[in-house]
């Protein structure tokens, strides 16, 4: 199966953790765009209708409201059941990199309203140790050349995201570092002392806010992976 087949998969394996009436959290990049596609087939069949979504990114929301499905501001509703996201990365903890579509905080935001956090992936992101992938840090572009020193002096090398030759900008108005040659073996201490860093909006490790499932496309099917209950 190609990578895009597996995306497809595990988007559709998603639904049998939404259930009618909810407002369902949808996160961001190619493979929770499958499970959109999924989501607004399953609602025209009247399968799974849904009371609409809380999304982490205007590209989401767009996609969303494409399909005819209800964007909800994350103020406007409380505690939501589920939250379904990708990663760039995820261990056998249940942590994760995200951010590779420069939409982490809004991620980390609706993550944490969530009491579960489903995430599909294909088997490409499932790694031992996180850092493989670059890291990305969402930052006020005024503490950049100050943070890139920070991580040289953790031995990494952080790169400001370009879009056109300029630094890219979020859907914050901030900019991304993405941050080479990290081995991290402890996400827990990384993300709360990255975090603390004055001029880091969000470090993109999400073990605060880590999956509680793990839906992986591999060549077999489905590998449901289920880490400690939330």
């Amino acid at each position: 199966m190609t990578q895009d087949e597996l995306k497809a998969l595990v988007g559709r394996a998603a639904l049998a953790y939404v259930e009618p009436g909810q407002i369902v959290g949808v996160g961001t990049g190619s493979t929770v765009n499958c499970f959109i596609d999924a989501l607004a087939q399953a609602q025209s069949q009247s399968q799974t209708r849904i009371a609409g979504a809380v999304s982490s990114s205007e590209a989401s929301t767009q996609r969303l409201r494409t399909h005819g499905i209800a964007v909800f501001d994350a103020n406007e509703v409380g505690e939501l059941a589920v939250y379904i996201d990708g990663a760039d990365e995820i261990d056998p903890r249940g942590y994760m990199i995200k951010g590779g579509g420069a939409a982490l905080t809004r991620e980390k935001i609706v993550a944490a309203q969530a009491r579960r956090f489903v995430c599909i992936a294909d088997q490409s992101k499932w790694v031992q140790t996180l850092g493989r992938f670059p890291l990305p840090v969402e930052i006020i572009p005024m503490a950049t050349q100050r943070l890139i020193r920070q991580f040289a002096a953790l031995g990494a090398e952080a790169r400001v995201r370009l879009r056109d030759g300029v630094p890219l900008v979020t859907d914050n108005g901030q900019h991304i570092l993405d941050v080479h040659g990290l081995r991290i073996s402890d996400p827990v201490a990384f993300e709360s002392m990255v975090n603390d860093w004055p001029g880091v909006v969000t470090v993109g490790v999400f073990a605060h806010q880590r999956a509680h499932v793990c839906l992986l496309g591999t060549p077999e099917g489905v590998r449901t992976i289920a880490f400690d209950a939330p």
